[in-house]
């Protein structure tokens, strides 16, 4: 730290890193970004324009940036092959890692990851901003509370009807491992998991879709895709078990006929009561022998900060993880739990290849 702030590097200066961490960063009194680095170095020096400390720094390779002994946190906001290798040359060098989600494209590299944290007693944590929405942390309260009883069978829904991300390298397994599932089915896994409480998988029976990918000139939120270069999944779908007996449905897609659609939503089924995300919150029961529902109202309208703003997901992610670092207490997305989506992931594409259940932890 320098004159009291954090001194944060960005590495990969694109979409996430320009919709969501630089910004969010950027609001924070007590952080200063002092380096950036991309491949594309006028993306890196834009970057830096706009966001920068006086004096902040431009890279097109990492290993100069983290160099930097001055640079006390790295984000880690590049395509999900290099998550690991970043993260763990990160930590090793002396930085707190704010990693973009999924964790890692493998869960080898996932546990990596985590023995490197525990090894070098760096804090890490993944971007999982979906648990920040009002909703996601009202019904987290409303788990804790018991009111739900135990959570025995849930949905992690991630659907989408035709929204395919036709830039970057989405299309590309090699450098994503995977489409839907791994870009937006593990928000909604997190937030499944996380409301449970259940981090103990024993299987995974998963099914796996190259469907509609092929179709020319296809209908698509941002224009069509070139069938070539759709080398991922267009949908996937899963059948996990839990070593207590709980049991989640996972289903994912970017392109599917359906007019069943959101994203990063959950549904809960507990002994006590239930809870949904399909039109906003909705808890339902049983009270005095008769059955009830009711949708909650999750933004009160309450008071904006003395600015006259309000914290945005984004916003609160960013200032939840570098208030952890600076009174070094724990992330709010623990690297353990994230590990364990990744686990579930990589196993729900192995049984879509091989059409056989995969068993964890055994």
């Amino acid at each position: 730290m320098a004159n009291g702030k954090l001194r944060v590097g960005i590495i990969g200066t694109g979409g996430i890193a320009n919709g969501k961490h630089m910004p969010s960063l950027s609001k924070l009194a007590q952080v200063e970004m002092v380096a950036f680095c991309d491949i594309v170095e006028e993306r890196a020096q834009k970057a830096a324009k706009q966001y920068g400390a006086e004096g902040a720094k431009v890279y097109t390779d990492y290993r100069e940036l983290l160099a930097d002994k001055t640079i006390d946190v790295v984000h880690v906001c590049t395509p999900n092959d290099s998550h690991a290798e970043i993260s763990i040359a990160a930590m090793e060098s002396g930085k707190h890692v704010m990693c973009e989600k999924p964790m890692a494209k493998t869960a080898a590299d996932a546990r990596r990851m985590v023995a490197t944290a525990k090894a070098t007693g760096k804090k890490l944590t993944i971007g999982y901003n979906n648990r920040y929405r009002p909703d996601s942390l009202h019904l987290k309260q409303i788990c804790e509370s018991g009111q739900l009883g135990e959570v025995y069978y849930a949905k992690a829904l991630a659907i989408r009807r035709r929204a395919v991300p036709t830039w970057g390298v989405f299309l590309d397994e090699e450098k994503q491992g995977g489409g839907p599932l791994i870009d937006i089915g593990t928000h909604a896994l997190d937030l499944t998991l996380w409301m449970m409480d259940n981090y103990k998988p024993v299987s995974v029976t998963g099914s796996v879709f190259h469907k509609l990918g092929q179709k020319e000139n296809a209908a698509n939120a941002w224009g069509p895709w070139d069938p070539k270069k759709f080398t991922v999944e267009d949908s996937a779908f899963g059948f996990i078990k839990m070593e207590n007996g709980a049991t989640i449905v996972l289903e994912s897609s970017w392109a599917l006929n359906t007019l069943q659609v959101g994203e990063a939503r959950t549904v809960l089924c507990g002994t006590e009561g239930g809870a949904d995300m399909e039109d906003g919150l909705r808890i339902n029961g049983e009270q005095y022998s008769r059955l009830f529902d009711t949708k909650v109202k999750t933004d009160t309208g309450g008071v904006a900060f003395y600015d006259g703003k309000k914290e945005s997901d984004a916003d609160l992610e960013a200032r939840l993880w570098v208030e952890a670092v600076l009174n070094d207490t724990e992330p709010f997305v623990k690297a353990e739990q994230a590990l364990v989506v990744t686990e579930i992931l990589e196993a729900l594409y192995e049984s879509g290849r091989t059409g056989k259940t995969v068993y964890l932890n055994q």
